[in-house]
């Protein structure tokens, strides 16, 4: 993670010189005072959209966990949303348009999974289920699983006996990761 920080300062000032640079061309288009009107009308909407987003990332989180289902889906959801939000409520137009991108609905979901294969990457299994609910693994027809597999250690763990899928349906399975005396 520490190495992708050096690049932040340079994709900031890059951001800067863009957000400055679409704002002139667009001020020479409609005029100075019309783009301003423009930012500030995307900042105040997407002030408003912060807080709406807020309180639906809230309500979904409770409700998700009232339900004793896993929260993980409503909270990508709203920190994408809060995000969206965010961008928007930023001055700038290159931010406002990624903002307000964000909260497209098929975008939205496109970038919701994004932030769910990032976060499930960076934790465990057992807590990525504990946050997204179970995985599934498709399993075709032919697939076995050998009797005894090699463990992280070397160590030959017996698995029980092979198993074959038929019918070449995928099947649901949860993935479990061995704990660690």
């Amino acid at each position: 993670m520490r190495r992708y920080l050096r690049f932040v300062p340079p994709a900031l000032l890059l951001a800067v010189v863009l957000e400055l640079a679409v704002f002139v061309g667009v001020g020479r288009v409609i005029g100075f005072g019309s783009a301003v009107l423009l930012v500030f009308a995307a900042s105040l909407l997407g002030l408003v959209l912060l807080r709406r987003e807020g309180m639906r990332a809230w309500r979904g989180f409770r409700s998700s966990v009232e339900a004793r289902q896993p929260p993980g889906r409503q909270v990508t959801d709203g920190l994408v949303g809060l995000l969206g939000a965010l961008l928007l409520a930023t001055p700038g137009l290159v931010s406002g348009v990624v903002g307000l991108l964000l909260l497209v609905p098929p975008v939205r979901r496109l970038a919701r999974a994004g932030v769910q294969r990032a976060a499930e990457r960076r934790v465990s299994s057992m807590v990525a289920g504990d946050l997204f609910g179970p995985r599934t693994v498709p399993v075709r027809r032919g697939a076995s699983r050998p009797a005894s597999e090699p463990t992280v250690d070397g160590q030959v763990v017996d698995a029980g006996p092979p198993q074959v899928v038929d019918g070449g349906r995928a099947i649901e399975g949860e993935i479990v990761e061995p704990r660690r005396p």
